[in-house]
């Protein structure tokens, strides 16, 4: 470790579902995983800035279904050696929370942990660096620490925390009088006179035997039950799987509420700088960069006579016309159209779309897989076209289907088909038959992705008509 150099183990949360920026985050695919202000998604930003300071590796906390996402984007930025712990179910933020101290302590009981979301942007790297440096050396003298924005206006979108005027400083600390819940407008203007309150970030820093002390006499159930599931845990793959039934049991709860609301010796360091949870479409709107009349774009749009407009374009163009104060997110099923006033509004529409049970809350037509990623072309009750694209040296599962028979055509790239007993190789516009009910595999033994067309054909061509009998990335 150079002098530079802090210790400390950054603790990443990347279990969240990321619903307010539907329909691109979605439950398979969720914000953290996207790019929605440069080159590298939210979850690889944070990743960076996280350790950019420290030479301990990081741990990530994530839903079992985002971890082959969560791993290849962590090896993208060439980190092989994470700890990624799998969440059984979602909990929110305490039982993760003491997963992850659990973990740490168990290699190293003094371990400082930086706890922080996944999704959130902070442009100025280096001074969130040195509120981290801050924070660890307050940490070290027993203290939970958290770090406090300074309010830029009243926003009725986060929580607030209060610090007091008296008591003791430790670096810059400020000793915590009590976290606030998220106004409405009137009281968010208060709080901002008031000249003593920060927006709540999220983002904690302390030693994993303080957080677990304090949990022990805050929740002791929980305090319980995150160890067993953590001494319980397996080793699969590049994965730690927390041991299941424990960690269900666990209350579902912030770790503000469990926690950090009702503990003594909580500190605070302020937190000048910019700062965004990302949390709406018109907070990505404001992080973009936008032109004379606050337009900001991201694929091939056009901007006619329109003001403080923000369109997403994915797969087609985008024009907007005479428009004002609007957000227009377009992907290949969906459209959205939504004034950015009316932004927070969005749950609204998750709940509709959960009522009805609509496919387009959680799946995208692209669907990625470890092996790469297909995309549905076209779906009908009794055949559906697919573009499959298979990453060079991946293969699929042996697997079987009971209501679908299925054509491959290679488009570019080599293939080796198992089908049955028979081994071939197919190479550009070659294809292959695979009959209902016949043990199949699809592998790439190239340099180069593999691009395919699939048709189905069949009564029923749902995802889990599979009966898989041997995969190489372990999945059931």
């Amino acid at each position: 470790m150079n002098s530079e150099n802090i210790d400390f183990v950054p603790v990443i949360l990347a279990g969240g579902s990321g619903t307010r920026l539907w329909p691109l985050s979605r439950g398979d695919y969720p914000k953290q995983f996207l790019p929605l202000c440069g080159d590298l998604s939210l979850l690889q930003e944070t990743v960076k800035r996280a350790t950019q300071s420290t030479s301990r590796s990081p741990m990530l906390m994530c839903a079992e279904k985002h971890r082959f996402l969560t791993a290849e984007q962590l090896q993208s930025l060439g980190i092989d050696s994470a700890d990624i712990l799998l969440e059984p179910a979602a909990r929110n933020t305490a039982p993760a929370i003491a997963a992850a101290a659990w973990h740490a302590w168990l290699q190293d009981q003094d371990a400082v942990l930086a706890v922080m979301p996944a999704d959130h942007l902070i442009p100025d790297t280096d001074a969130f660096s040195q509120a981290l440096r801050q924070a660890v050396e307050v940490a070290k003298a027993n203290q939970l620490v958290t770090l406090g924005i300074t309010p830029t206006h009243p926003e009725t979108g986060y929580g607030y925390i209060e610090v007091s005027a008296e008591g003791a400083k430790l670096q810059d600390a400020l000793p915590v009088k009590q976290f606030i819940e998220k106004p409405e407008a009137e009281a968010a203007r208060q709080l901002i006179e008031k000249g003593s309150c920060y927006w709540n970030a999220g983002i904690f820093v302390f030693k994993a035997s303080v957080f677990l002390d304090a949990l022990a006499a805050l929740k002791p159930e929980m305090h319980a039950l995150t160890k067993k599931s953590v001494e319980k845990a397996k080793k699969d793959l590049d994965f730690v799987r927390l041991d299941t039934e424990p960690f269900e049991q666990c209350e579902s709860i912030s770790v503000d509420y469990a926690v950090m609301e009702h503990a003594e010796a909580v500190a605070m360091i302020p937190f000048p700088s910019t700062w965004s949870d990302i949390g709406s479409w018109d907070a990505v709107h404001q992080a973009a960069g936008t032109d004379e009349h606050g337009n900001a774009s991201v694929g091939e749009v056009i901007h006619y006579d329109s003001e403080q407009t923000y369109a997403h374009a994915t797969s087609r163009m985008v024009v907007t016309l005479g428009t004002k104060n609007i957000s227009v997110i377009e992907t290949s099923d969906v459209i959205l159209v939504l004034n950015n006033d009316k932004a927070q509004s969005i749950k609204g529409v998750v709940e509709l779309l959960k009522k009805d049970d609509r496919p387009e809350l959680d799946t995208h037509t692209t669907v990625y897989r470890p092996w790469g990623h297909y995309q549905s072309l076209n779906l009908n009750p009794r055949f559906q076209v697919k573009r499959i694209t298979v990453k060079p040296g991946a293969k699929l599962s042996l697997q079987k289907h009971f209501h679908r028979s299925e054509h491959w055509v290679v488009v570019s790239g080599t293939a080796i088909v198992t089908v049955g007993e028979k081994e071939i190789m197919l190479s550009e516009n070659e294809s292959t038959y695979i009959p209902l009910g016949e043990m199949h595999r699809l592998h790439n033994p190239g340099s180069i992705p593999l691009e395919l067309i699939e048709v189905q054909s069949g009564s029923y061509l749902g995802e889990d008509d599979i009966v898989r009998v041997g995969d190489v990335y372990g999945r059931s």
